[in-house]
């Protein structure tokens, strides 16, 4: 994995939530999810096959001189992923996967632990059908005629809708 993206030489000691995102594809949407990751103070997990490198001048361009302030971690597979997810606390956490496929709207989830965590898929094909079958799903709803909302603006949404209900805002 690259080193070219700054690292917090902190890591956010309980954060409210995290952001996970599944073979992110396009690093201007990649940079702006960091940036919100850094004013929010929410670790962002990048897990691999990227479909860009670290060192993309537009993925650094949209995440400005930001990076330093994010807590980013890169992981090979989800697998790998996982591993690290369940040892960060002892206590099992919630993970929600976010599909413009999913038929339960993100605003009906009420019971969402501090700590859990927002999965999102690549831009072009969405979460494959595995992760939305393990873990519970939700939209943004949309009444136009698109596919889909663009990746970093949906995580902004539903993010920033979390972190209210956790009264962290």
């Amino acid at each position: 994995m690259s080193e070219s993206i700054s690292r917090s030489v902190r890591c956010i000691d309980n954060p409210p939530l995290h952001i996970i995102l599944f073979e992110p594809e396009i690093p201007a949407n990649t940079g702006n999810i960091a940036r919100l990751c850094a004013a929010a103070e929410i670790p962002l997990h990048l897990i691999h096959p990227l479909g860009f490198k670290t060192d993309d001048r537009n993925l650094k361009r949209a995440g400005l001189d930001y990076w330093s302030e994010v807590d980013v971690t890169e992981h090979d597979n989800f697998a790998d992923f996982l591993n690290i997810w369940q040892n960060l606390t002892a206590s099992p956490k919630l993970i929600i996967a976010l599909s413009a496929k999913a038929e339960k709207n993100y605003n009906s989830i009420n019971d969402f632990p501090l700590g859990s965590g927002l999965l999102f898929g690549p831009e072009t094909r969405g979460l494959p059908q595995s992760l939305l079958d393990k873990y519970p799903a939700c939209t943004v709803p949309m009444t136009g005629k698109v596919r889909s909302l663009n990746l970093s603006t949906t995580v902004g949404i539903v993010a920033y809708h979390f972190l209210q209900q956790l009264k962290v805002f």
